[in-house]
């Protein structure tokens, strides 16, 4: 009889990994679509826990109480300014394309004032590279700005063609991070049990994921806002219509490690340049440099770098590479997986 139930064992045990796999990657596939909402859902309660800790005691310790205040905070402070800034984009998104479309803003022309104003050896590089003939230049950059304005006039109609989604989204995103943070402590705990390591090894983990996770976002996000908010002022100062537009993409770019804003003032500091804005051009580069650029150079690996306790090429890299394969979200789940790399091969020498 115990070698017949040696037998049988392995067999269980064979199937029930097989059960597994199957039930995880069905349920994955299922929660694909809202990968995004639920990382969300989780950073929110991660970075909020502490207030909610905070309000805990002060509503009589009734953690659902709790943990709606919390997360009515959550909506004043993160989701109705998101949403507010989402609204004012789309506006100025939508104005730059109708403007394209009618005639009343020509990229051509300012192409062909930059193109005419060009130093000669300057012409002489672009006749190198076939480019010197200024319809051949303004075909190729026209047909790009043209493709560009569509991707960004497509992307805000898809915010209303796809409201339910979004909708969705965010109540998910919501729904969750109510949860976790009322249950956190619990859950994680439960989660725990689960993963075959060391308690403290599983404590090592879970704290190298929540600092990673909050530094990453709110080193990143902070950095993003300030050069957004600094290049906007700019911009606004400088008279260069969509101030706010170009402040949101500096914003996006700025996840971006050290060249992030300069794709944006960049050009446009070489347009001043090439059109005759001395003082303009010289003024711009001067900021973004020592403004905008020391922004990055000083708070990034304070806020970043010195919490994740990466070196700060490896969170360019991986900053870089996550976005590549993740799209916005790739800024956190880089560096977190990164991360998570490192935490696990030092457990591994640790107990090999």
């Amino acid at each position: 009889m115990a070698s017949g139930s040696i037998m049988v064992a392995p067999r269980e045990n064979r199937a029930l990994l097989v059960l597994l796999v199957g039930v995880t990657l069905a349920l994955g596939s299922i929660l694909l679509p809202f990968y995004a909402a639920i990382m969300w859902g989780l950073i929110l309660s991660l970075l909020f826990t502490p207030f909610n800790r905070w309000l805990l005691p002060r509503v009589g310790h009734r953690r659902t109480v709790a943990a709606l205040g919390t997360l009515v905070v959550v909506v004043l402070m993160v989701i109705l300014p998101l949403l507010l800034v989402m609204l004012l984009l789309a506006q100025e998104a939508a104005w730059l394309y109708h403007g394209l479309q009618s005639g009343e803003l020509n990229p051509a022309q300012y192409f062909h004032r930059a193109f005419n104003r060009l130093p000669d050896w300057v012409g002489a590089i672009l006749d190198r590279f076939g480019l010197v003939n200024f319809a051949t230049l303004q075909r190729r950059l026209t047909a790009a700005v043209a493709q560009g304005s569509q991707f960004a006039a497509t992307q805000v109609f898809n915010i209303g063609q796809n409201a339910f989604e979004f909708a969705a989204s965010l109540f998910i995103t919501l729904y969750l991070a109510f949860f976790l943070i009322r249950d956190g402590d619990s859950t994680v705990r439960a989660i725990g049990r689960l993963i075959p390591l060391a308690p403290v090894h599983r404590q090592k983990l879970w704290h190298k994921f929540a600092t990673v996770v909050r530094a990453t976002v709110k080193g990143n996000l902070l950095v993003a806002l300030i050069q957004g908010a600094l290049g906007g002022v700019a911009f606004l100062v400088l008279g260069i219509s969509g101030a706010l537009l170009w402040a949101v993409l500096m914003a996006a770019f700025s996840l971006l490690p050290a060249i992030g804003a300069a794709l944006v003032w960049g050009p446009v500091a070489l347009y001043f340049l090439a059109t005759g804005g001395l003082w303009q051009g010289l003024a711009l580069t001067a900021y973004g440099v020592l403004v905008i650029g020391l922004v990055d150079n000083l708070l990034r690996p304070v806020l970043v770098g010195q919490d994740t306790r990466m070196p700060d090429h490896v969170v360019m890299i991986t900053t870089v590479g996550g976005m590549a394969v993740f799209g916005i979200n790739g800024f956190v789940l880089g560096p977190l997986i990164a991360a998570m790399f490192l935490s696990a091969w030092q457990i591994f020498g640790e107990t090999g």
